[in-house]
């Protein structure tokens, strides 16, 4: 499976490497003093989780897709910058990276995401009250932003902060074992943009569950319309990483040849071949660019695991 160039960083600092057929793990190696017991930073990673629990939420007559975004915050009415293009704003615009807040963060420094992450304040408030470049739906930026509103709009849609709702309707049917979040304001509001820590094994079963239609040991934990509907391409070429072209679905990733990914910074990865009912999960602590390399890992793995 590689260990040898694992070993040699050919793939940068890998902590983890777990491969499961099928439902069930073929491979667990641990690196760097990594322990399967240990959890590990999702980063960005945590997105694609908060993308399942919006659909937990749905799954539960809580909440729609095509919901405005404004109406679940009543108690922070004004809100700053508030327009026609804000009001018009949805769920669907949120999962889709295509809110039209004039909000980059390419570049972590400086960036509104840093801003929002050092504030000490209120990060609904935060998100909320930024100002719009261009209508919700015209344009696609990948906007964290984004995400720690889902994070407020489950909350506030199920009357669980999001956290207490992961557990009760994802984690514990999965007997996920010691889930955390970063959490700020208000109200310990769980970072749902970046703010997760898992297991690796906890990763290959979410895995797992979105590569089986939402099922786990025989029990349908989340829809399978909604993992169809989450994990199909909406934004065609969102971004490209070296020669890999990725379209974007409801917080999940599409490459080439029909693999969904999760992927977080500093090398956090859930890959997810639905055809061959394979995942491949990785963790890593990568500074700089090593996600062509990432990538090139998951096609290999995936290969070995053919044969």
């Amino acid at each position: 499976m590689g260990d040898r160039r694992i070993h040699r960083r050919d793939y940068g600092a890998i902590n983890s490497l777990l491969v499961a057929r099928n439902g069930r793990l073929v491979v667990e190696e641990y690196f760097n003093g990594w322990t399967a017991e240990r959890t590990h930073t999702q980063q960005s990673v945590s997105k694609s989780v908060t993308s399942l629990l919006v659909g937990l939420a749905i799954q539960a007559g809580r909440l729609r897709v095509d919901d405005r975004v404004t109406s679940f915050f009543p108690s922070y009415d004004p809100i700053a910058n508030l327009d026609d293009r804000k009001r018009a704003m949805t769920v669907r615009d949120l999962l889709t990276m295509r809110s039209g807040f004039d909000w980059t963060e390419s570049t972590y420094a400086g960036s509104p995401l840093q801003r929002m992450n050092d504030c000490g304040c209120d990060w609904l408030r935060f998100v909320l009250d930024w100002p719009m470049r261009e209508p919700p739906g015209s344009r696609w930026e990948y906007i964290s932003g984004s995400t720690i509103l889902l994070g407020g709009i489950v909350g506030a849609a199920t009357g669980q902060r999001i956290d207490r709702f992961a557990q009760d309707r994802l984690f514990a049917p999965l007997g996920v074992s010691g889930a955390s979040w970063i959490q700020g304001l208000p109200d310990g509001l769980p970072h749902t943009g970046g703010g997760l820590q898992l297991r690796p094994r906890d990763m290959a079963k979410i895995g797992s569950l979105v590569a089986g239609g939402g099922r786990w040991r025989g029990a349908q934990i989340v829809s399978d319309s909604w993992i169809r509907e989450s994990t199909a391409p909406v934004v065609s070429r969102a971004r490209t990483f070296g020669s890999y072209p990725t379209d974007y679905g409801y917080h999940w990733w599409m490459l080439d040849g029909g693999a969904v990914a999760a992927s977080g910074a500093l090398g956090q990865w859930i890959f997810i071949s639905p055809q061959q009912d394979v995942v491949v999960t990785t963790t890593a602590s990568n500074e700089g660019a090593n996600t062509v390399r990432e990538i090139e890992f998951f096609y290999t793995a995936l290969g070995a695991v053919r044969r």
